[in-house]
């Protein structure tokens, strides 16, 4: 009669998920709270969103953070893509140097990150609001985009690009119909990548950004300086609520998808 082992790694695995996601649960109930703090709940109230979408200002701020991201998220792909095809092209001791300067970015405290950019700025005359964040935002992304499309770069087989230059192919039709659909994984992974960098990013945004512009990390760290407001836990589940939406349509397309291949590939092989 064999013995039953108790489940270590399953009991792990779950109170990992339990720390992991109980604060998220216990912001998301006080969200419905009819009262204004979160020692006590004091029934089921929609009042905190009511209360967030009459707030034009934090509206405003959602609208500053999610154009910013997706500004400097698609800037920093594109350099970051040039800037992966350009290191892959460069030879010897350039190379290694070329991603010692790439790989600093990203081991950098922010604070330091930040205070650099502040005095960049300031020395240069430039406002701070929305083009400092938003040139703060593509520099740091552009490192990721980088360690992202680099391997990408490295699977790709050099036999192929020649093969385009013997059929005829120009410099720009090699790039544009050859590499980049290659490593189009890659450049897509960086930009969901700097794109959620960007969104959560708070300590080199708080240095950079400027009296009548604001983001949603900095505007939560001032008001939470003020004191608990349920009205940031509306928001959170919104956006917590999205955010898990947009995981599982990822998780359902990619899903099909993998079916729909294998039932291509399955056809393919009864028609041989």
């Amino acid at each position: 009669m064999s013995k039953r082992h108790f489940n270590w790694s399953g009991l792990y695995l779950a109170l990992v998920f339990v720390i992991l996601y109980a604060p998220i649960v216990y912001l998301v109930v006080f969200s419905f709270s009819a009262g204004t703090t979160m020692e006590h709940y004091h029934g089921f109230s929609w009042r905190h969103y009511a209360d967030l979408f009459g707030d034009t200002r934090m509206i405003t701020i959602v609208f500053n953070t999610i154009i910013i991201a997706l500004l400097a998220s698609l800037i920093a792909t594109i350099i970051g893509t040039l800037g992966a095809l350009a290191i892959k092209n460069t030879r010897g001791k350039w190379r290694n140097s070329l991603l010692s300067l790439n790989n600093v970015l990203m081991v950098s405290p922010d604070v330091i990150i930040g205070a650099s950019f502040l005095i960049f700025f300031t020395m240069l005359g430039i406002r701070l609001g929305f083009v400092s964040v938003l040139l703060s935002h593509i520099a740091f992304c552009i490192p990721i985009v980088v360690l992202m499309v680099l391997p990408k770069i490295n699977e790709l087989s050099p036999t192929l690009v020649d093969a385009a230059y013997d059929l005829g192919a120009t410099r720009w039709q090699a790039l544009s119909q050859v590499v980049l659909p290659a490593i189009t994984p890659g450049i897509g992974a960086g930009y969901f990548m700097a794109l959620t960098y960007s969104l959560d990013d708070f300590a080199v945004t708080f240095f950079v950004t400027g009296n009548g512009f604001s983001t949603l990390s900095v505007e939560i760290y001032s008001r939470a300086r003020q004191g608990i407001n349920l009205e940031i836990n509306a928001l959170s589940a919104i956006i917590f609520l999205i955010s898990l939406l947009l995981v599982l349509g990822y998780y359902f397309i990619s899903k099909h998808g993998g079916r729909r291949n294998r039932i291509v590939t399955v056809k393919e092989g009864d028609a041989q």
